[in-house]
């Protein structure tokens, strides 16, 4: 049984290995790295529109300039799908400061996002400062109560993976301002997720716990959260004060934006390739998800222009509301379920566009066997990170209808200096390294269609 097993994977890795394979994938390449147009549509979403959180103006006009961009380029069919999104604003500028007796020093602090405001007149408190939640617990509510909690605990600047290191700390932006108001807190003020030592707060999505307390939380920066902590070590009896403006409004109405090209003999099955449209308000969102958006356009665009016809349907997503809901990649699977469509694979860029190593997967042992096969083929493109994984916030829901899900898998290294912090601007990318990205992802989908799973 085993010799069989073995016999099928080398007949299934000589098919992959065909020179035909490989002469196409080249074309790709050339196609994207000499006539890509994915840092032109890049330019416009970032320096034209800017910032896209969801319900804003800037986000409607995302939609409708990408829909735009896919029927200038011949998409046989692109249209929007309505999604109800969360409209949170951030109002004001927001200040804060550390003080101690008559001296105040300015420190720079950005709102999370869906955090509520605090009074108008800020708030002024002691300081607690804690790595993580279980010494919050153990500080309890007597030494809590009252206070703003600080929590500072870094990235771990070991991890070779700064996305295992963002995991690794992330917890307390997302559930810090709950898990202090447990104990009394009057608000939360957690360190910047970024290795970076700098002056840029970065901001992010937060929520609130069922029955607590809702206090108002914001990143701080992460020089200003090490000259709290050390001016913390020096008088425990300072105070911080921070105020912030912001609101959650009424839903507002979105759409995720979707482009195809049906299949010739498989039209039934679909290869889905998509990124985020929507971005944090602070900057122009080009790594965080600018990026991953015209990527995923240009894979159809080259796939059109070098006259690959696929036997699947290609499609591609620019799905709404992946920063602080996941409306866009919810509704997109409901409505998949709804129309019985089948998905074979779903491949997500949100990693920025930074140099690619791979992809990653989230899927059965069969249906990854058959894409690490891939690896001889694309291995001659530096992309040799090729196994399990992680997919994609967006793609995520699709897993449950047996969909594969891929993650593109840039270079790591500089992406969270720019994650939702004001530097996410078009000048953090690069323009050669965003089109190996998209030839990348069209020469894994030409593969997928190809040969499916």
């Amino acid at each position: 049984m085993k010799k069989i097993v073995v016999l099928l994977l080398f007949c299934s890795f000589s098919a992959f290995s065909q020179d035909s394979d490989s002469l196409v994938i080249r074309k790709i390449y050339n196609e994207i790295l000499s006539k890509g147009e994915a840092y032109k549509t890049l330019t416009y979403l970032s320096k034209k529109i800017g910032p896209r959180l969801s319900g804003s103006d800037g986000a409607a006009k995302a939609v409708q300039y990408t829909k735009k961009v896919m029927e200038e380029y011949g998409f046989e069919r692109v249209f929007l799908q309505d999604v109800m999104v969360p409209h949170w604003v951030r109002g004001q500028k927001e200040t804060a400061f550390i003080e101690t007796g008559k001296q105040k020093i300015n420190v720079p602090i950005a709102a999370l996002g869906g955090s509520i405001a605090t009074p108008i007149a800020g708030i002024k408190a002691e300081v607690i400062e804690v790595k993580n939640f279980e010494e919050l617990e153990a500080l309890g509510t007597e030494k809590v109560k009252g206070k703003i909690v600080l929590f500072n605990r870094p990235m771990d600047a070991t991890k070779i993976n700064t996305f295992e290191a963002y995991g690794g700390a992330v917890n307390q932006r997302g559930n810090g301002a709950s898990q202090a108001a447990k104990y009394g807190a009057v608000g939360a003020i957690v360190r910047s997720m970024t290795t970076l030592q700098d002056d840029n707060p970065h901001t992010g999505g937060m929520r609130y716990a069922t029955g607590v307390p809702m206090i108002p939380t914001a990143a701080i920066s992460t020089n200003g959260a090490n000259l709290l902590s050390k001016m913390l070590k020096e008088n425990p009896k300072l105070k911080f004060y921070f105020k912030q403006s912001c609101e959650s409004l009424p839903d507002a109405p979105s759409h995720n934006v979707v482009g195809e090209i049906k299949g010739t003999e498989k039209p039934d099955e679909i290869i889905v390739v998509g990124g985020h449209l929507d971005s944090w308000d602070l900057a122009e969102g080009a790594q965080d998800d600018g990026a991953g958006c015209v990527q995923s356009i240009e894979v159809l665009r080259a796939l059109k222009a070098l006259g690959i016809k696929p036997k699947r349907t290609i499609r591609v997503v620019m799905f709404m509301n992946e920063e602080n809901g996941l409306r866009g990649g919810t509704k997109y699977a409901d409505l998949a379920k709804q129309n019985n469509e089948k998905h074979i694979a779903a491949i997500e860029s949100d990693n920025g566009g930074f140099t690619p190593r791979g992809f990653g997967m989230v899927g059965t042992d069969a249906q990854i066997s058959k894409v690490t096969v891939y690896k001889n083929l694309l291995s001659a493109y530096d992309l040799k990170e090729i196994g399990r994984g992680s997919g994609g916030a967006d793609i995520g829901p699709l897993g449950q209808q047996g969909t594969l899900l891929i993650g593109f898998k840039p270079d790591s290294q500089r992406y969270f200096d720019f994650h939702h912090a004001k530097t996410d601007t078009l000048e953090a990318v690069n323009e050669r390294e965003l089109n190996l990205g998209a030839a990348s992802m069209a020469a894994l989908v030409y593969l997928l269609d190809k040969y499916g799973l």
